[in-house]
């Protein structure tokens, strides 16, 4: 893709202020752009390998990415980033019905205590019927 670092960078972090205006509850102090005293490089390396290297490329839309991720986030019991990516998702044009929809698949899969830990993160962070 030719870019720098500090473009590919710079490019994921619009891209995640654009996706996530306000960091969803529990989810604070995660976000790419908010370092911390441990391991302060892991936002850097979100905002660079995974939303500006990832989520910018051609190919998928944003709405078929986030039902990716979050099928992969549930497989992984990734309940945190969860936290973040059902709001993305709604963002992106996926419905709390295919939320939904993905949870129930995911038990099949990646079983239900996974799809639970997953339902229970969507509940904390989705907006209530």
């Amino acid at each position: 893709m030719g870019e720098t670092i500090a473009e590919r960078r710079e490019a994921g972090m619009e891209l995640f202020r654009e996706m996530v205006p306000t960091p969803p509850p529990g989810a604070e102090g995660q976000a790419p752009s908010q370092g911390t005293p441990f391991a302060p490089e892991i936002g850097n390396l979100a905002a660079e390998n995974v939303f500006g290297a990832l989520w910018t490329r051609p190919g998928l839309s944003r709405r078929d990415r986030s039902l990716v991720t979050i099928g992969i986030l549930i497989a992984l019991r990734a309940e945190s980033e969860l936290r973040y990516h059902f709001p993305i998702a709604l963002r992106n044009g996926v419905t709390r019905e295919e939320l939904e929809e993905v949870i129930y698949q995911a038990t099949g899969y990646a079983g239900f205590p996974a799809a639970t830990a997953a339902r229970n993160a969507a509940m904390e962070v989705l907006p209530k019927k």
